[in-house]
């Protein structure tokens, strides 16, 4: 099958919520043209873990992703994040996204119920059966609890329309041990960075872009520094990574995306608070955040 392609830097783009935390539809829609038009983002991935997910109904879940798929209007690629812990929800929640149009999924690896790696072989081979767009593994042991292992993920990888990975796993060995064992395979399949630090890192080893949550903030700067190490520019996109490399880590200061969100708020754009459990950043988090926008320019 032919699918679209997914290099470069991919937007986990916020859920905006209003004061109410009801979420902000024409905020979301106000996001989606910015990033397009002013940043040049290379894809958008709604509903994922800076999207808080975990926080919204099956129902703002769908709409969500309903709005950003009619909203991008197929000028870059969207994969909307689509996974559970619970097989039947994660394929309910795929078919769902597969009939409003987006070009592919992003499922995270089941959190909270811990399976063995044959559990996690069973749970993405029944999500891939069941639909017929292109799949995303979203490997992040931090969050889940539990380890997809790279043998497990290369097992994975044969499947037709698993075509790529979200790695979050933070282990550069095991990174180049999955980097590796796709090498010179005739269909292609995409290794995207989903640990901010480590994008230039894994992108130098042969990976093919990010699923970067900071592109909300240095969005620019992420991007060119994806197109130049495709483009073989090694050093200046190594000087980019160390220019950015202080507010990445300011921007995880506090749990993902309560940091992002109030930075696109000083910014002033649609973002709106977290939802409970998240709650807003602290004092003196939010004076140091405010500090790095203003050096950056952004404020």
């Amino acid at each position: 099958m032919t699918y679209k392609e997914f290099y470069g830097c991919h937007l986990p783009i916020i859920t905006p919520f209003n004061d109410d935390y009801s979420v902000d539809y024409d905020g979301l829609k106000r996001l989606v043209n910015y990033y397009i038009d002013e940043i040049g983002i290379d894809g958008i991935v709604p509903c994922g873990t800076t999207g808080e997910s975990p926080t919204l109904s099956n129902e703002e879940h769908d709409k969500v992703i309903e709005t950003v798929v009619a909203e991008t209007a197929q000028r870059v690629p969207v994969m909307a994040g689509t996974g559970s812990n619970a097989t039947k929800e994660a394929i309910e929640r795929t078919k769902h996204a597969e009939a409003v149009g987006v070009d592919a999924s992003l499922q995270v690896g089941p959190y909270y119920n811990k399976p063995t790696q044959e559990g996690f072989k069973a749970h993405f081979e029944a999500i891939a059966k069941a639909v017929d767009i292109p799949l995303f593994i979203y490997n992040i042991p931090g969050r889940t609890g539990k380890n997809i292992e790279p043998d497990t993920i290369i097992e994975l990888s044969k499947i037709e329309n698993v075509i790529g990975l979200k790695d979050a796993a933070g282990d550069l060995g095991q990174t180049m041990e999955i980097l590796n064992a796709n090498r010179g395979r005739a269909d292609k399949f995409y290794h995207l960075s989903g640990e901010d630090p480590l994008t230039y890192t894994m992108m130098a080893l042969g990976g093919d872009g990010a699923i970067a949550s900071v592109s909300h903030i240095i969005g620019s700067e992420v991007v060119s520094m994806c197109r130049l190490i495709r483009e073989g520019d090694l050093s200046a996109a190594k000087d980019i990574h160390y220019q950015t490399l202080e507010i990445i880590k300011i921007l995880f200061i506090e749990s993902n995306p309560v940091p992002v969100k109030e930075a696109l708020s000083m910014m002033g754009l649609p973002a709106g608070p977290p939802r409970m459990p998240l709650v807003p950043m602290q004092k003196n988090n939010r004076e140091k955040l405010k500090n790095a926008l203003e050096a950056l320019g952004r404020i």
